[in-house]
């Protein structure tokens, strides 16, 4: 686990939940919790919190599905504020960014068991595990994927 990266999604954790519980425009809570660190984040894992940040934002309807997709049990809005959002920022790393998969379940993992209930890792890994097994599903939900010509008859 690298120590800047790990802080750097927990910061992104902190504005998300902020984002979600007091409906805080995603910009000013970023900059807010950015210049307010102490210790300041360095540039570079500052910039990983942003991409987290725009990323999450930017398809958070679609994450939410998938979220339901994996989690049809749960409805996405009665999912702990906390597990909803390791959940969004995990997805979107896993379809956006070229970290390793099993480095991002490890780091969801990691910030549930900081972070949420005593169920949360499970419950973390449970749906990112539903969701690395249908990779086709999960990028379908999130408009990755195009129908092949074939299945457009």
């Amino acid at each position: 686990m690298q120590p800047q990266r790990h802080h750097a999604r927990q910061t992104a954790l902190q504005i998300l939940y902020e984002i979600d519980i007091a409906d805080h425009p995603p910009g000013h809570a970023l900059g807010n919790r950015l210049q307010t660190q102490d210790p300041p984040l360095p540039a570079a894992p500052a910039r990983f919190v942003q991409q987290i940040i725009e990323g999450v934002m930017n398809y958070r309807e679609r994450l939410d599905e998938v979220i339901g997709h994996f989690a049809p049990e749960w409805p996405v809005s009665q999912i702990a504020v906390i597990d909803r959002n390791i959940l969004r920022m995990a997805l979107w790393e896993m379809n956006f960014s070229d970290t390793p998969v099993k480095v991002i379940i490890n780091e969801a993992v990691e910030l549930a068991k900081e972070y949420g209930a005593d169920t949360s890792p499970r419950f973390i890994n449970g749906v990112l595990g539903a969701a690395t097994r249908n990779q086709d599903a999960m990028q379908a939900l999130l408009g990755m994927t195009q129908p092949s010509l074939s299945s457009r008859s």
